[in-house]
């Protein structure tokens, strides 16, 4: 695949993005709709915060997944490998559970937790579900010293936590069309609240990964050959871990499990440009803002009056994706 210049895949991310935020507005119930107004009550109060809150979610986990492929040195890390889907699902699962016993003979053992799920919301548990998930990753790795340990102790968490969610929908079945939901993916119920909440964790979070891209590039080299360069290897994966966390935290909590936006945006950078970390991450996460926001408008158009679930188009378009890269690696020499 021929590479072009920096600037051209600025542009083109740019003018793509743009692009797929019209057609968001254009995408209504009935398809895509050309009369479409500015004025609109429904392009100003749904259509427009439910594109602008793909693109941001998108741009979270493509930021998150080329954090954690560059901290873990894995072409195949994601934003969930700490668990933090996983917990997010716990979260919402538990929340509904409660819920759902609410008016049941059980109550009376619930009754102490309806308050705070009432309070929190399901956005709030699934957010709290994730960092939960990540400290108690932590908590078995030991801290963040050891990338193998912490990658084994996050898909620990993940398979247990799911588990416990499993076992969760079998007590509360009532409870299983709202998971589902959220286990697929949705942008539907975003408004401005949510739109603003994920600008501001996106912009603090960019210049934090900004400012350690040259650490990062750094550990491209290994870790011990980092620290002879006097990088400080812990600090770097603390603060990382966290950034990455927060980022994820908040996708999954906003826009539910959207599969491998996180896992291709990276992949596909680097795919037709060369670059350090500092453009990569903002390329990164344009790019993963770009793919769910493209992803939600098919999603609305494809099989109008209906409407997939995002994350069922983000998985199947994703992984054709990378199975296509893989085929084409033996043919291109690469090893």
């Amino acid at each position: 695949m021929t590479r072009m210049p920096n600037w051209r895949w600025g542009v083109s991310l740019l003018l793509l993005s743009w692009a797929c935020v019209v057609l968001g507005l254009m995408a209504g119930s009935e398809g895509l709709d050309t009369d479409w107004r500015w004025s609109d009550p429904i392009v100003q109060g749904i259509r427009w915060p439910r594109t602008l809150g793909a693109w941001l979610a998108g741009a979270l986990l493509g930021l998150a997944g080329a954090l954690a492929q560059g901290l873990f040195r894995n072409p195949l890390a994601d934003p969930y490998l700490l668990g933090s889907a996983s917990g997010a699902g716990l979260g919402v699962a538990a929340a509904l559970a409660v819920v759902s016993w609410g008016g049941a003979v059980i109550s009376p053992g619930v009754a102490w937790a309806q308050p705070w799920v009432w309070r929190l919301g399901l956005t709030g548990c699934a957010f709290a579900g994730a960092w939960g998930a990540v400290l108690l990753t932590l908590l078995l790795a030991r801290g963040a010293h050891h990338s193998l340990r912490l990658l084994l102790s996050g898909v620990v968490v993940g398979v247990v936590l799911s588990a416990i969610t499993s076992l969760l929908m079998v007590a509360a079945p009532q409870a299983w069309p709202v998971m589902q939901s959220f286990l697929l993916g949705s942008t539907a119920m975003m408004g401005m609240p949510a739109v603003v909440l994920m600008a501001w964790v996106l912009l603090p979070s960019l210049l934090v990964a900004l400012a350690m891209a040259r650490w990062l590039d750094g550990l491209r080299l290994g870790e011990d050959t980092a620290r002879s360069l006097g990088l400080p290897i812990g600090l770097m994966r603390w603060v990382l871990i966290g950034v990455l966390a927060l980022c994820t935290a908040t996708s999954v909590a906003q826009a539910g499990l959207i599969a491998f936006v996180g896992l291709v945006a990276p992949h596909l950078v680097r795919s037709r440009v060369a670059l350090p970390y500092g453009p990569l991450l903002m390329f990164s996460a344009a790019t993963g803002g770009l793919l769910l926001c493209a992803a939600d408008v098919l999603a609305r158009a494809i099989m109008a009056p209906r409407e997939l679930p995002v994350g069922i188009l983000t998985a199947v378009l994703g992984g054709g994706y990378l199975l296509w890269r893989l085929h084409r690696q033996p043919q291109r020499g690469t090893p």
